[in-house]
C-alpha cells in the first residue's frame, strides 16, 4: 500500500512542476507520466483525469494549516494560534514554486466551473469552518469578544489572502517582497487587538 501513495505523491510533484513551468494546458497527463517514469495508463489507478490531480494540487496550496480534528486544544492559545496560522500562510506564499503555481491557480479558478466548486468547497468553505470553530473556542474560553465566529474566521483570512496576492503582484514584476514579509504578522497583532476582551 505505501508504493501507491508513493506514485500518487510523485504524479502530483511532477504535476505541480509541469504546471508551474507550462500552465494548466501545457501539463498533459502524458507529460505528467513522463516525468514520474510511468504509463499514462497507470495515472488514472490514481486519479479520474487531470482535472483530478489539478484539484488534488490545489488542496495541497489552500490546505488549512490545521485539521479540525486537533483544533480544540490549538484554538485555546489565542493569538499564538492565529500567529501560527498566519506563518502557515506565509510560508506557502513565499515559496517560489507554490507561489508560482499559485498565480496558475488563480488564472484556472476564472476559466473552470468545476474547480471553482472545488475551491469554494475545499478551500473557502474548509478555510472558514475551522477558523469559526478555533473563534468560538477563544469566544467561549473568554479571550475574544463574543460576535460572529463566521463572519469574524472570513475577515481574518481575507486579509492573508489578500496580502499572498501581493506577494505575487510583486513578483511577477521582479519587486522586492520584503515590505510586506512582516504584513503577515501584523495582520495577527491588528486582528487581535480588535477582537480580544
Amino acid at each position: 500500500m505505501p508504493k501507491l501513495r508513493n506514485t500518487k505523491e510523485k504524479i502530483i510533484e511532477a504535476a505541480i512542476d509541469l504546471i508551474a513551468e507550462n500552465g494548466y494546458k501545457g501539463a498533459s497527463v502524458r507529460k505528467i507520466a513522463a516525468k514520474v517514469g510511468i504509463r499514462e495508463s497507470a495515472i488514472y489507478n490514481h486519479f479520474k483525469n487531470k482535472e483530478d490531480i489539478l484539484k488534488s494540487i490545489f488542496s495541497e496550496i489552500f490546505s488549512t494549516p490545521f485539521e479540525m480534528k486537533d483544533i480544540e486544544e490549538k484554538a485555546k492559545k489565542g493569538k499564538s494560534f492565529l500567529h501560527q496560522y498566519a506563518v502557515a500562510y506565509k510560508l506557502v506564499s513565499f515559496d517560489k514554486k507554490m507561489e508560482k503555481l499559485f498565480r496558475v491557480m488563480m488564472i484556472e479558478l476564472f476559466q473552470n466551473e468545476d474547480l471553482r466548486e472545488s475551491f469554494l468547497k475545499e478551500f473557502h468553505q474548509k478555510e472558514i469552518q475551522v477558523l469559526s470553530k478555533a473563534l468560538f473556542i477563544m469566544m467561549q474560553e473568554g479571550m475574544v469578544r463574543s460576535a460572529d465566529p463566521m463572519f469574524m474566521a472570513q475577515e481574518f483570512i481575507s486579509a492573508l489572502f489578500y496580502i499572498r496576492i501581493m506577494v505575487s503582484l510583486l513578483r511577477i514584476d521582479s519587486k522586492p517582497t520584503a515590505p510586506i514579509a512582516t504584513h503577515f504578522e501584523k495582520h495577527v497583532d491588528f486582528f487581535w487587538e480588535s477582537i480580544s476582551v
